[in-house]
Parts: structure tokens; sequence; C-alpha cells
């Protein structure tokens, strides 16, 4: 009997082959499907993105509503406080003013004689040189005796002069001005040394700044010159040129006579200003005041209605209190007349 021949086996048959494309095309299925599901997530993250974005722009509304209204909330306030704060400089203003006005009625009791133009002469102690010029000055000139500046002791080696070159004095007695410096300068035909300064301290020739300018014919003349057309910086105030003269000139060998002319008094506190100056005039070994201050006073504002009166009042008390401390004498005149 014979056998039957097997057939030979084919590995890569029809049913395997089958077998393995089901299988590729079940994970290819897998994928697939694994894909379909994407879209749907990313619809549903760009709603929400969408939904938070504009949630943050709606926040980004109110927080820059609320800047707006904060800002104009700090304008306003910044604006009230700039208020408060012009409110209180002018109480400030008001309250010095009084201040001023208090002090200076308190003192008004002894200020007759600054009224009727009365002037208040000083003794003082001569030194033999100060007696020879003395003789000199009465051998060649005679000064009237109806003199603008009669009373006045003249017996001082070096003269400073303070001027006032404020706008009132220019606009209002700057003629009468340069008349006082002539009758001053007639006064003393002759000294060691002279210098011209401004309220402020300024000097009139800068280059004998902190020097005593040397007295000829020459240089009055340079200085009736040269006042005609001064018009340097001035607050109104004597009291810096007074405080530099005497810190700048005060010397324990010198007689010095200090003029002020003036018309205003725009400074604080009248008191302080003549603890200053008491502290910087020294006394010698005998107890005398080195540096003698005398005062003319210019009614600039009483014929101008539409200045206060209350500067010029002050700047007579001052110069009456102080030329009377410092043994000189202050004449308030009634006209910028001739």
């Amino acid at each position: 009997m014979r056998r039957r021949e097997r057939r030979p086996f084919e590995v890569f048959s029809l049913s395997f082959l089958d077998c393995i494309c089901c299988g590729f095309g079940a994970i290819i299925l897998l994928f697939v499907l694994n894909k379909m599901g994407e879209p749907a997530a990313l619809e549903r993250a760009q709603q929400e993105l969408k939904g938070l974005l504009a949630r943050l722009e709606q926040e980004l509304h109110e927080i820059r509503g609320e800047t707006t209204l904060l800002s104009r909330s700090l304008r306003g306030r910044e604006e009230q406080l700039s208020e408060e704060r012009l409110k209180a400089a002018r109480l400030q203003g008001d309250l010095s003013r009084v201040q001023g006005q208090f002090a200076a009625s308190r003192e008004l009791s002894e200020v007759q004689d600054i009224v009727a133009g009365r002037l208040l002469a000083a003794q003082q102690e001569l030194t033999e040189e100060m007696k020879r010029l003395q003789r000199q000055q009465e051998q060649t000139y005679r000064r009237p005796v109806d003199a603008p500046i009669g009373g006045i002791p003249v017996d001082s080696e070096y003269v400073i002069f303070i001027i006032d070159t404020s706008g009132s004095m220019q606009r209002f007695a700057w003629p009468a001005v340069q008349r006082k410096m002539d009758e001053v300068l007639n006064v003393y035909p002759k000294v060691r040394g002279m210098q011209i300064m401004n309220d402020e301290g300024v000097y009139m020739f800068s280059r004998y700044a902190g020097k005593w300018i040397p007295d000829t014919p020459a240089r009055r003349q340079a200085v009736r010159e040269r006042l005609r057309s001064w018009n340097a910086f001035s607050n109104s105030s004597p009291v810096e040129g007074i405080e530099i003269a005497i810190k700048t000139f005060w010397a324990s060998d010198k007689r010095i006579s200090l003029y002020v002319l003036g018309d205003e008094f725009t400074g604080g506190s009248i008191q302080q200003v003549l603890d200053e100056v008491d502290r910087l005039n020294r006394r010698d070994a005998r107890g005398q005041k080195k540096v003698r201050i005398h005062g003319i006073g210019f009614p600039t504002l009483f014929s101008q209605s539409q200045f206060p009166e209350s500067t010029q009042t002050r700047f007579s008390t001052l110069m009456r209190v102080l030329c009377e401390r410092n043994g000189g004498a202050f004449v308030a005149l009634n006209s910028t007349e001739p």
C-alpha cells in the first residue's frame, strides 16, 4: 500500500497573511479612533482658554477703571493739599504781619520825636586826633544852624553809608538821597576812610570790597556820579548791610560812623535785629561802642495810598531804637522835596 505523500508546509500561507493583516488593521483602527477624540479635546481646551481670556480681560478693564478712579481721587487730594498749604502760607504771612504790627505798636509810644523830625544827640569822649579834626572842620566849614542833619555828632574818622536801593527809594526819593549824601559828606571835610554799600551789603565799588575807600576829592566825585545810576538789588531791609558793615570794619582802634538811608523794614523781629547788632558792635575797654549808627528815614510810602505804611513805620521804630542804643541819631524826613 502506498503512503500518501504529504504536501509541503508553507509558512506564509493565506491564512497567516490574513491574520497578520487583521492585526495591523486593528492597530490602525485603534490609532484612528484615538485620533478622532483629539479635536473635541482641543476644542474644549480652546473654549476654556477663550473663557479664561475673557475673564482676564474683564478683570483688566475693572482694574483700569479702579486705577482711573484712584488717580482722579489722588489728583483731587493733591489739589486739596496744595490749597491747604497755600492757606497755611497766607495765615503765616498774616501772623507775621500782625506780630510786626504788634511789636511796632508796643514801641510807638516813644516815636513822637520821629514824627516831629527831631534828632537825638549823643555824647562821646573824643580822642586828641578827633579833637584836631573837629577844630579843622570848624575852621574850614561852618554848618548852618538849620542844616537838615543838625545835631548829629561829627567825631568819627571813618564813615560808612548803607543806602536802600529798592524800587520805592528809586522812584520816590532818589534825588533826596543824593542831596542828603552831599550834606553828610560836606559835614566830614576829611576822613581817613569811607565806604558805601546798599542795604543788602553790596559794595558800590567792588574793587574796594572789604577795604576802606581813600578820601580824595576825585573819589567823592566818583561816589556822587555813581549814585545817580546805582540800582543794585534790594529787599527793603537795612539789616543785612548793617551787619556786614560792622562784621567787616569793626576795629578796636577806629571810631566809625555808620549812616543808614532808607524807607522800609520788611524783616522779621525788631528785637532780634537789636540783639544781633548789640552782639556785633562790641564795646572797647572803656565801655564805648566803636561803631556809631545814624539813620535818615525817607517818607516814600506815606504819600502812596496803594502801599501799606506798616513797613515804613517799622523802619522808623527799628532805626530810632538802633541809633539810640549805638550812640547815634535818627531823623525822619517829612518830605522828599528840597
